[in-house]
């Protein structure tokens, strides 16, 4: 089975990482955790390159677990004009479905349509994306109308939506994503730690040559010395790149995605929906494990980087609005959202541009003393801008490196069959519950058994946690905070927000025998992550757009 090497936060394991950096001459230091820094160390690291990444927060703590969950082309994108990035994002689907099949689930996305007309005009586009992704097989769209739109999704209203096109796209996980990636690259000897932000960047003879950071969990500064710097910092890209110049023009556009989640049991569609917002920006409702996400909105956001950006009461209603248009249920509102979550997209900047407008692609710069940072982009397109980044890093060392073998499999991922019959099977052999085994198949793939293997005994009847998921985090992921656990590993604030209240506590009390708390740090860690959790649903401004 391809696994990944431990990602350990257990102390003498961080002590032993330190002492590790700092010896070590890297060939490549990341600066930045989310999926672009962590495809680009999987990517380096398969080519023989040592590779050196540090994250200031946790790995996938901003833009990279705040997105739709989504590895898609971007239909929308199409209809901009912007064809060769949706033939590359379309044609990667494929890719990461081949590398992790349970981070990228096949689902039918529906596209309703007030009339044959309109479906006509839909089919003709979502023909057109699924040549550009060659697309074949199963996988061809569906035109759905009367009893088999009725029971393909029993709660779209008919008297408005005749008919839909259903097409296939893939749902992930983000930040499980950007731990597969990392451990693959750890795995092939790369260096990853987080909570350790940069906040120098060193040079020699007018050429950067390494980096100094600071490790938040001992407050113990340290350098690591590198022949090429990559600033894949995401919202945070600027930042890093005034650490070795200042002045010029601003490079990014930040924009705001915001997503909200409603019990399933309070709107149980069936599939993935397409929605116009009022203002014809598209939104997806899409139902995963407890609860129903609706998102995204794209609003230019001009207060700076930030981990948790607020959520406004104003971008609830507008996710809100177009609900009762599509979907034949008693009106919701924010009374009925228990879980929400916003991020920033870290854009190039086009002049005179909305957000909703600026094109996704990536851009690379090169910088004062040779420092190497990236942009843009979108989540699908992680491998391919590894791969591009990685011919500006040739070029930076001097030297020519082998390829990287695409198909190897992400951790958990190299399982024969589909994601369906893995969950099964591992209900079976566990005599866990079908959805218990369904979502740990979504987060670990073919490692749920070994997750399982550590302790497959629940916290309660009611929720569908494992004990071992808490020794595999802290010990393989390196949850090193209760948030790092119940946010990116877990994944219980974002799809089961009751569950994550319930369990605090005894997840608190199983990391800290791991990790050497005392009763006052148990203590600050549930406290934080409890009001983290009610700050999740803490809207500000007023509302109405």
């Amino acid at each position: 089975m391809t696994g990944g090497a431990p990602l350990s936060a257990l102390p003498d394991d961080r002590t032993a990482t330190l002492d590790g950096l700092e010896r070590g001459l890297f060939d490549l230091v990341l600066i930045g955790g989310g999926i672009t820094g962590a495809g680009i160390a999987r990517d380096a690291a398969l080519r023989g390159l040592s590779v050196a990444l540090l994250e200031a927060s946790d790995f996938a703590a901003g833009t990279s677990s705040r997105s739709s969950k989504l590895i898609h082309g971007g239909l929308r994108y199409l209809a901009m004009g912007d064809v060769a990035l949706v033939r590359e994002t379309a044609l990667e689907r494929t890719r990461v479905y081949r590398l992790a099949p349970h981070l990228a689930e096949p689902r039918w996305m529906l596209l309703p349509t007030r009339s044959l007309a309109s479906a006509m005009k839909f089919r003709v586009a979502v023909t057109a994306y699924e040549k550009l992704g060659a697309v074949t097989g199963a996988d061809i769209h569906r035109n759905l109308a009367g009893e088999d739109l009725a029971r393909e999704e029993p709660l779209l209203r008919r008297d408005r939506y005749s008919h839909a096109v259903a097409y296939r796209e893939y749902l992930t996980d983000d930040a499980r994503l950007v731990l597969a990636n990392l451990r693959c690259a750890a795995e092939h000897g790369a260096v990853a730690l987080n909570h350790a932000a940069v906040h120098e960047i060193t040079m020699d003879a007018g050429r950067v040559d390494g980096v100094v950071a600071r490790d938040a969990r001992t407050g113990r500064e340290f350098r690591v010395r590198a022949c090429c710097v990559v600033n894949a910092a995401g919202p945070w890209v600027e930042g890093v790149r005034g650490l070795v110049q200042t002045g010029g023009d601003p490079w990014l556009h930040l924009s705001k995605g915001v997503h909200i989640g409603i019990p399933l049991e309070r709107l149980p569609v069936e599939n993935m929906v397409v929605m116009n917002a009022d203002d014809r920006r598209t939104l997806f409702v899409i139902p995963r494990d407890g609860v129903v996400y609706v998102g995204t909105t794209d609003t230019t956001h001009s207060a700076g980087p930030a981990v948790w950006p607020e959520i406004e009461k104003a971008d609830v209603d507008y996710l809100l609005a177009p609900l009762s248009q599509y979907f034949d249920t008693a009106p919701i509102g924010r009374d009925d959202v228990v879980t929400a979550w916003a991020g920033l997209r870290p854009l190039v900047a086009q002049a005179g541009k909305k957000a909703v407008d600026i094109s996704r692609k990536d851009e690379i710069h090169i910088g004062a003393g040779g420092l190497v940072s990236i942009a843009g982009g979108k989540l699908t397109g992680y491998r391919k801008m590894a791969v591009n980044i990685m011919k500006t890093v040739e070029a930076a060392l001097g030297r020519t490196l082998p390829e990287a073998d695409p198909d190897l499999a992400l951790p958990g991922g190299d399982f024969s069959g589909d994601f369906e019959t893995l969950a099964d099977s591992i209900a079976v052999r566990s005599g866990l519950d079908e959805r218990t085994a369904r979502r740990l198949v979504r987060l670990y793939g073919a490692e749920a058994e070994d997750v399982l293997a550590l302790d497959s005994s629940k916290f309660s009847g009611d929720d569908r946690v494992v004990g071992g998921e808490i020794d595999w985090g802290v010990t393989r992921e390196l949850a090193v905070t209760l948030e790092d656990m119940i946010y990116r590993r877990l994944r219980v604030a974002l799809y089961e927000p009751g569950t994550a209240e319930r369990i605090a506590v005894p997840v608190a009390e199983r990391m800290g025998a791991l990790l050497g708390w005392d009763d006052d740090e148990r203590s600050n860690q549930v406290r934080s992550v409890r009001a983290r959790l009610a700050s999740d649903l803490t809207f500000v401004g007023e509302g109405e757009r």
